[in-house]
């Protein structure tokens, strides 16, 4: 699959291409803090079919953190694009900025639900977890 999108202004471009490893929406604290209050709904891809096509994100990592993710962003909107593990080889992309966010279908499961909130939504029968599933 091939999936294109970009930031809110438009000054940062991507393409990505393979198929999703795991489709999900996560509640954690740190989701909830750059979506503004709800969970993040993601795609999880291989980093090697990524690549910005216009502009550069900047990034930020937490300094305070054993094993921080690195999110990156756009410089000049502030949209979140991507989140990337150092341990693992791939793209966490962000649905929200899809250019077509109907190609996300549906989450499969819902993590780090020890932070879900009241307001959350988890559709019935949908696997959860309070934090990763086992691999």
């Amino acid at each position: 699959m091939t999936f294109e999108g970009g930031c809110y202004c438009g000054s940062v471009r991507y393409k990505a291409e393979g198929e999703p490893m795991m489709k999900g929406q996560c509640h954690c604290r740190e989701c909830q803090y750059i979506s503004g209050g709800a969970p993040q709904m993601f795609l999880v891809l291989p980093q090697a079919g990524f690549h910005y096509t216009k502009g550069a994100p900047k990034t930020f990592t937490r300094a305070d953190l054993e094993q921080p993710v690195t999110r990156e962003f756009c410089p000049d909107c502030g949209t979140h694009l991507v989140t990337r593990r150092p341990d693992m080889p791939m793209v966490i992309l962000k649905v929200g900025t899809l250019d077509d966010p109907r190609q996300f279908g549906a989450p499969q499961m819902a993590i780090y639900t020890c932070d879900k909130q009241s307001f959350h939504q988890i559709p019935d029968g949908m696997p959860a977890f309070e934090r990763m599933p086992a691999r």
